[in-house]
């Protein structure tokens, strides 16, 4: 299928901008969706084809589907922001996709979804994601769901927020006992589960759970970073608690640290919760299902953070 059309809707974002750069030059045919012109001249110089759109506007949709045989969805937030909340964008923005792919006549969609998700967990962001996946699993267009853990790499929006925390002041804080586990995967890693799926055409109705080789908790991630940026402070973990007993506050603290030349990472009480529930699966998870062994956190770091 090397001269399918396939649709990116998220193709700037930061696993978008990824496989959009991984994708140029080969002999694929790529449609990007986009927000603006500028965004649209990014893709289009690296030889891709851009509409203006947003899934969340179902009629900025019409026809831009067109000849489209594989969409790949990779819209979402991981905060609420105004009129985005979770539901418009992961629910809504989903279903209109799926009507436009359906109208179309599309040939199989892919979904980036999130570990962990389903319903009844206490966070709208999981539930929301998981909505998405019921709405694409019964859809009736063939699709292949990816559920990775905590996946990072440059451009990153985690990464960018523990560079902004450990920086911030003469300590660094900790949302809880920082314990809770996550299973990095670096980008380059994902990126290659999904060529490997696009290739094999492993659109079979699948959802995979995936992550990186290792479970390493928030203290251990923290640490490493420290490491690599070659930042040594004292760290202190403060009760989630009272955490989000300031996040009503965090806009006007954002705005009085620039003033003083300091940025500290924007928090919501979603956050916080996400980072003190373990989100693990099998940590052979990419080599069962994809046939290679990812690379580890410290590695990854070095990568693209030292």
């Amino acid at each position: 299928m090397a001269n399918e059309l396939i649709f990116i809707a998220g193709s700037t974002g930061f696993i978008g901008s990824h496989i959009v750069r991984r994708l140029s030059g080969s002999e694929r045919k790529v449609r990007c969706l986009v927000r603006n012109e500028d965004s649209a001249q990014v893709v289009r110089s690296l030889g891709h084809d851009a509409v203006i759109g947003d899934i969340t506007d179902p009629a900025s949709l019409k026809g831009s589907l067109a000849n489209v045989e594989t969409v790949i969805h990779l819209v979402g937030i991981i905060e609420e922001r105004g009129g985005l909340t979770f539901e418009k964008v992961h629910v809504e923005g989903t279903e209109n996709l799926i009507n436009e792919s359906k109208s179309s006549g599309v040939a199989r969609m892919f979904y980036q979804s999130a570990l962990g998700a389903g319903p009844d967990t206490g966070s709208r962001y999981l539930e929301t994601k998981f909505n998405a996946e019921t709405l694409i699993s019964g859809s009736g267009i063939p699709y292949l769901i990816f559920r990775p853990s905590l996946i990072l790499g440059e451009g990153d929006g985690f990464t960018k927020k523990m560079k902004q925390l450990v920086s911030a002041g003469p300590v660094v804080p900790i949302p809880g006992d920082g314990m809770a586990k996550l299973q990095p995967l670096y980008i380059d890693d994902w990126v290659d589960c999904f060529m490997r799926s696009l290739e094999t055409n492993m659109f079979s109705n699948r959802i995979y759970d995936i992550g990186g080789p290792d479970h390493i908790t928030f203290n251990e991630i923290l640490s490493e970073i420290m490491k690599v940026l070659k930042i040594r402070k004292r760290t202190v973990h403060i009760p989630v608690s009272a955490l989000k007993m300031t996040v009503p506050f965090m806009g006007i603290a954002g705005t009085i640290a620039k003033m003083i030349g300091k940025e500290i990472p924007s928090v919501t009480g979603e956050l916080l919760s996400l980072l003190n529930k373990d989100n693990v699966c099998e940590k052979d998870s990419v080599f069962r299902f994809f046939g290679f062994e990812p690379i580890g956190l410290p590695e990854a770091l070095n990568k693209y953070l030292a």
